[in-house]
């Protein structure tokens, strides 16, 4: 019996973040930033993985911006969510590139099929997904979902 409550405690709660060579793997978000951007509670930020939102941020209000910023908030603000990182760790800007998924669904492709971000292919990270994120955003286009529907210039498509 004491060699399995040692076993045990040498475990631990099972509440400590799991890791990755990029970073934890199981973390909460302390705040959102945009559509497809996070800051965790460890201060660090992250970058969704195949998508791009209309910006809110640097001076730009772009059409449908403050609309994703609000649905990703909703998601996973002050929640436990997991990241799931592709080749590259980080963006040029220091920021971690991450699918991001909360309670089994992931972010990342919840926000383009509803028609709040566009798909975003920047490689080397993404490319076994990139197909399934163009036929996400085609769908949502052709069912003029989101942004496809209310905005007369989406500015995320025209990268």
């Amino acid at each position: 019996m004491r060699a399995l409550l040692f076993v045990l405690a040498a475990c631990g709660s099972g509440e400590e973040s799991a890791t990755s060579p990029c970073g934890p793997t199981h973390v909460t978000v302390d705040r959102v930033i945009d559509g497809d951007t996070i800051v965790l509670t460890t201060g660090e930020r992250v970058r969704y993985l195949n998508i791009d939102a209309n910006e809110i941020t640097n001076g730009h209000n772009d059409c449908y911006g403050e609309e994703a910023r609000t649905l990703n908030a909703s998601l996973v603000e002050g929640q436990e969510v997991d990241l799931g990182f592709d080749q590259e760790c980080t963006d040029m800007f220091g920021r971690l590139l991450a699918y991001v998924s909360i309670s089994g669904r992931e972010v990342n492709s919840l926000l383009v099929e509803r028609g709040y971000a566009c798909s975003l292919y920047i490689p080397p990270d993404g490319t076994a997904r990139r197909a399934e994120f163009a036929a996400l955003e085609a769908q949502a286009k052709a069912a003029r979902a989101g942004m496809w529907g209310a905005c007369a210039v989406i500015e995320c498509a025209s990268k």
